[in-house]
């Protein structure tokens, strides 16, 4: 006979918690080893038990489910990991998955689906909730646009950062020890690789240059 999945629930809702325990713990395939009510009792707990799946609830006092996650993943690399959340939020989704998280489950699903799902997950596979998860696939089969500033040369792109801090030709020829007419070479040319009309427009999507975008 195979061993039953040994599991761990997280949830500082005892009602929520206990429910999730009856249901798993009537199946002979499932083991609740225990239940904790925040992140932190649920890091202890797993450290001591090794449970198979850990189920963290992402809201909890003290310490949520994320860091939690990525404590027990650290510690615990061959427990999975099952984030439950009311939040059907892509930004919560990739901390999830970044910290560790093997599944991340809405807690609107049924019994028989959390059963199904986690059964899934202890069996080496993950799970992201399917409204989330075709999202996801849209935004990266989305083409990506360009860098503006790719078509740039290094000495246009220096131009452009002194630009956009709001130097005139010659404080920015002084600044890179070029001549005034070679400074407007450079901008002329940058001008149309952004296909901007003006030194302002041009400085204005320089300031808006994310971090690190000029090297």
């Amino acid at each position: 006979m195979t061993d039953p999945i040994r599991v761990l629930i997280a949830d500082d809702h005892p009602l929520f918690r206990e429910g999730i325990a009856q249901s798993l713990g009537a199946e002979a395939d499932f083991a609740v080893v225990a239940q904790a009510s925040d992140g932190e009792q649920a890091i202890g707990l797993a450290a001591t038990l090794r449970p198979d799946v850990v189920l963290l609830d992402v809201s909890m006092p003290r310490m949520g489910g994320i860091a939690a996650a990525g404590k027990i993943a650290d510690q615990l690399p061959g427990t999975r990991i099952v984030i439950l959340t009311i939040q059907e939020d892509r930004d919560t989704l990739l901390a999830a998955l970044k910290a560790g998280a093997h599944g991340y489950v809405l807690k609107g699903v049924s019994a028989a689906e959390l059963r199904s799902i986690v059964r899934r997950i202890a069996g080496g596979e993950s799970y992201v909730t399917p409204s989330l998860a075709a999202e996801m696939l849209l935004e990266f089969s989305r083409p990506r646009k360009a860098d503006p500033f790719s078509t740039l040369t290094p000495r246009e792109l220096e131009v452009l950062e002194l630009l956009g801090h709001g130097l005139g030709n010659r404080e920015i020829g002084e600044r890179l020890h070029l001549a005034e007419k070679t400074v407007k070479h450079h901008m002329t040319s940058i001008l149309q690789k952004l296909h901007v009309r003006t030194r302002t427009e041009a400085a204005l999507m320089a300031a808006q240059r994310k971090p690190g975008q000029f090297g």
